[in-house]
């Protein structure tokens, strides 16, 4: 598969929760499934969808929150998160990556109180 045809989605704990952000390429910025993926393409340069997830942990908890449980809150917005992930992924592969990171990079809109 050519690497311009790599589409990596991941969680990111420095993006506040339900955020998405789109990128050509770049470095793994911590993050150990990317720094992995890095080393089996030999590359940066493929395109990811990073999620937000937040961080909302106390210092040296990082692996319980990320395994952990979603909030009840969270838990609620997800099939909007990932409804948004697949557009992102669709407007990736149809309008390419520079258009597609004008509709993915966007903060999401909160719920109005009825």
């Amino acid at each position: 598969i050519p690497i311009e045809n790599i589409l990596v989605i991941s969680d990111d704990l420095n993006i506040p929760f339900g955020t998405l952000r789109l990128r050509k390429n770049g470095s793994a910025g911590g993050h150990n499934g990317l720094t992995n993926i890095n080393e089996l393409l030999g590359s940066q340069n493929y395109a990811r969808i990073r999620v937000g997830i937040g961080n909302e942990f106390s210092r040296g908890q990082q692996i319980g929150y990320v395994l952990g449980e979603l909030s009840k809150e969270e838990k609620e917005e997800m099939p909007e998160v990932s409804k948004r992930v697949i557009e992102g992924v669709k407007a990736w592969a149809t309008i390419g990556a520079d258009r597609a990171m004008n509709v993915v990079n966007t903060r999401p809109q909160p719920k109005s109180e009825a």
